[in-house]
């Protein structure tokens, strides 16, 4: 299987690696700093680069049975295995979903209401909540976020036992996506000492102040509970 290195340095922008399997799906590394599509984030795209220069273009990276499979434009040139490559993302695109998966995190910080879905973009995303009765107000919304941001807390990673998880249901915030389980422990984003504390397996920022300007757009009924907040970030 493929070591996940995103999973401990969301910053690491390129790493050496060693083609294990090349399948019709894709091409796997035995390590990789390519995040997977999975909790609403897009999988990362980028270039593999083999010792003689050439280049494989990756447009998106997925789960696979053999590891992670990073998927390669149609037509692109098929390494073989044992092959040494470099990995490396395009970071900027990696960059904007970092910034919206972590303004997200704050986001559920702050609406009263399980979350029963969520999308990651390069630039804006959305989480749906369910909430009874009226819609949170937006501008309110943004005014809380943009708080969070200005006080730059710092974003930790650590880690419980699949054990602990089971015990505390609450930590658990989204209803249709769970947190992966069956490894022994599961990873845990806490944001500052007391904003957000949950499981999650995507690629955060150091600081909220990353996020940058960030604003509530569109809150949308999409049925009887079921409220979609979206949220942009101002650049």
């Amino acid at each position: 299987m493929t070591e996940e290195l995103f999973r401990e340095d969301s910053y690491q922008r390129h790493c050496d690696a060693t083609v294990i399997a090349v399948n019709e799906d894709g091409i796997v590394l035995d390590r990789t700093v390519f995040y997977p599509e999975g909790g609403g984030q897009p999988g990362d795209s980028g270039t593999l680069k083999l010792a003689d220069g050439r280049e494989i273009v990756i447009a998106n990276t997925r789960k696979g049975g053999e590891g992670i499979t990073h998927v390669p434009l149609d037509g692109a040139l098929a390494p073989a295995v044992g092959d040494a490559v470099t990995a490396e993302i395009d970071w900027e695109r990696r960059y904007l979903h970092m910034r919206i998966h972590t303004a997200l995190h704050v986001l559920c910080a702050h609406v009263d209401g399980a979350v029963t879905g969520g999308s990651i973009g390069a630039g804006k995303g959305r989480l749906d909540f369910d909430i009874p009765g009226e819609r949170p107000d937006k501008e309110t919304l943004t005014q809380k976020l943009m708080e969070v941001v200005e006080a730059n807390h710092p974003l930790t990673i650590s880690w419980i036992s699949d054990a602990e998880l089971e015990s505390n249901p609450n930590l658990v915030r989204t209803m249709s996506v769970k947190p992966p389980t069956g490894s022994g422990r599961v990873r845990m984003i806490r944001v500052g000492d007391a904003v957000d504390f949950q499981p999650c397996g995507g690629t955060h920022l150091k600081t909220t102040g990353e996020i940058g300007t960030i604003a509530v757009g569109k809150i949308e009924n999409k049925g009887k509970q079921n409220r979609r907040i979206n949220v942009a970030l101002g650049d």
